[in-house]
């Protein structure tokens, strides 16, 4: 996975990548790939300072002798990453694959028609999170003084990823294959929400020491790695904009229209402001979210999109009535949201459910999971409609029942990842999105009472078939990593709960209705769900999956192989001749129109 970044200070870069890193994680930098110059000067010794210096200014030359200035910056630097778990590499692999990078780029010779950039690739052993990796700075300005295209520059460093991974054997990037992906984080909301996964992975260290008793170290006494390790495991679900997420979802499921969206959203907390189309009050195109801010402090508001693909308020429209006096309803209750005011028309989300919907609803998400059976497993327009609502369903029990975010929570943000599709799913069908809704509802309103252990166990087994069926989908996309998410979700976090409500006491149900029973039919399906989620993914084959872009730049590294193999180096750098000072002339005594 690249990560692209420009600047204008080629000194500070290299003399970063050479120095110990933010939290002296960078160890033993060397070179291991480069022009030659570099290479036959430096080749694999490890780095000082004055060499980070020296390296900057030859990689600089071009640009200060000819006095180009380009915009947003001239240094161009790249850090490509693996998993931990992919292993690591050799430094002549990581060459061969800086190499092929550069080229797939278009910033070496361009197969012998443009004059070649200067550019060097670093390693510095791990990353924090134990990922193997090097970093590529390039100078824009070519030795002749003509400038690199940077034209989609992003988008180009995305498909030379996708090559080197078809190229080198490397595990495939699934959000790509798969046409969706999470939002990253910015800088500053990366650090609140490491600050607070440390608090929370330090407080349950230390409840679950006082709980298991004898001489437990103290948590600033911890391995640094274990510590670390803990930490990273919060971070996922201490983000606040993930807490957020959870609570649309919970609500957007539970809601039959988007007025009642509105009302569950504000019931649970949250606070709610929409946004109007240019001139207008009663046409809302999007809404905004926030935690309530503790005193002092100003609320951080995240648009739909930002929390995730689908929960933007287009794609939420999709799943309720298109009405004329739906519209009015929403409108008027966005406005008093906006305001503070009361809700206009409070509606189901007030009332206690009837006992018996319990069984109702839990028979209708077994009909659907019937129903989803004759859906082809690479219909990914379904099922990321599916695994929206499932996640809904798990985030709505999550809110009712967990103080802090837990084995629900995890599964609903596991599920919610299938979801994330770059475009607009097609409309889901009506049957199913009733059944999710009336399950999500009955699930919301567990904290306030409900038909028991028992009909939350029947329902539980419906939702597991259901994350069974994503889980079937994402394995037949070959996209094994977000299998093994969902599979991790069902077979450990669900489980967990399935246990917890098993030991709990049955208590009596509130209806002459009885209980369902599970099925030898749903028994099988569950056992099948825990033992396909063990199942090691087959491979993919990746010709299969080439796009012409991916395509195009696998022969774009074909084509510079050839021609290096054709060339020897040199470990004399270019002569880069200073650029000419420019003299303008102006009429004068002697010259000039008047003469």
């Amino acid at each position: 996975m690249p990560n692209v970044t420009r600047g204008d200070r080629m000194a500070g870069l290299v003399s970063y990548l050479v120095g110990g890193g933010r939290h002296n994680e960078h160890t033993e930098p060397h070179l291991v790939a480069g022009d030659h110059a570099l290479m036959a000067w430096y080749d694999d010794a490890e780095l000082s300072g004055e060499n980070a210096k020296a390296i900057a200014r030859h990689l600089d030359r071009p640009r200060t002798a000819m006095g180009v200035d380009v915009k947003g910056g001239h240094v161009w630097h790249a850090s490509l990453s693996l998993r931990a778990e992919e292993g690591i590499r050799t430094d002549q692999e990581w060459a061969a694959i800086a190499q092929d990078f550069v080229s797939a780029m278009g910033f070496d010779d361009n197969d012998g028609t443009k004059s070649p950039c200067r550019w060097v690739a670093i390693r510095h052993g791990l990353s924090q999170a134990g990922n193997d990796h090097v970093h590529i700075a390039v100078n824009l300005v070519r030795e002749d003084g003509t400038k690199a295209s940077t034209h989609l520059d992003y988008q180009r460093a995305q498909n030379a990823a996708r090559a080197l991974e078809v190229k080198y054997g490397l595990e495939q990037l699934e959000s790509t294959k798969g046409e969706r992906a999470t939002r990253g984080y910015s800088p500053a909301e990366q650090a609140r929400v490491e600050e607070r996964s440390a608090l929370m992975a330090q407080r349950k260290y230390e409840q679950h020491a006082a709980r298991i008793g004898g001489e437990q170290p103290e948590w600033h006494r911890l391995d640094p790695r274990e510590r670390q390790a803990r930490i990273t495991a919060e971070v996922r679900l201490n983000a606040p904009r993930n807490d957020l997420a959870r609570s649309v979802r919970a609500a957007a499921g539970a809601s039959e229209n988007e007025a009642e969206f509105v009302r569950r959203l504000r019931r649970s907390g949250v606070l709610v402001r929409p946004r109007f189309a240019e001139g207008t009050t009663d046409v809302i195109t999007g809404y905004s979210v926030a935690s309530r801010p503790s005193n002092g402090e100003r609320p951080i508001w995240y648009g739909g999109g930002q929390m995730g693909r689908d929960l933007t308020l287009p794609r939420l429209r999709e799943g309720w009535p298109d009405t004329a006096a739906g519209a009015t309803d929403a409108a008027a209750e966005w406005q008093a949201a906006k305001r503070g005011r009361r809700p206009v028309a409070p509606g189901r989300e007030m009332r206690e459910p009837d006992p018996e919907l319990w069984h109702r609803h839990t028979e209708e998400v077994a009909e659907l999971r019937e129903q989803l059976r004759a859906v082809p497993l690479d219909d990914r327009d379904t099922w990321s409609t599916v695994a929206r609502q499932t996640a809904g369903a798990f985030a709505a029990w999550s809110n009712a029942v967990e103080e802090t975010p837990g084995d629900l929570a995890e599964a609903s943000d596991a599920l919610a990842k299938s979801a994330q599709t770059y475009r607009r799913p097609v409309k889901p069908q009506r049957a199913g999105r009733v059944a999710m809704s009336g399950a999500t509802m009955l699930l919301a309103s567990v904290a306030r009472g409900g038909q028991g252990t028992a009909a939350q166990l029947a329902l539980l087994r419906q939702l597991m078939n259901l994350s069974q069926a994503v889980y079937d989908a994402a394995k037949a996309a070959g996209e094994a990593r977000q299998a093994a998410n969902v599979a991790t979700a069902v077979r450990e976090r669900v489980m967990n709960v399935r246990r917890q409500l098993e030991a709990a006491p049955v208590a009596a149900p509130t209806s002459t209705t009885t209980s369902p029973t599970t099925s030898p039919t749903t028994s099988t399906a569950t056992a099948t769900a825990t033992a396909t989620a063990t199942a090691t993914a087959p491979k993919v084959d990746r010709a299969a999956i080439v796009d012409a872009s991916v395509q195009e730049a696998l022969e774009r590294m074909q084509r510079a192989e050839e021609n290096r193999s054709k060339t020897t180096g040199s470990p004399v750098p270019p002569q880069v001749e200073p650029a000419r000072p420019r003299t303008t002339t102006k009429p004068g005594a002697d010259r000039g129109p008047e003469r």
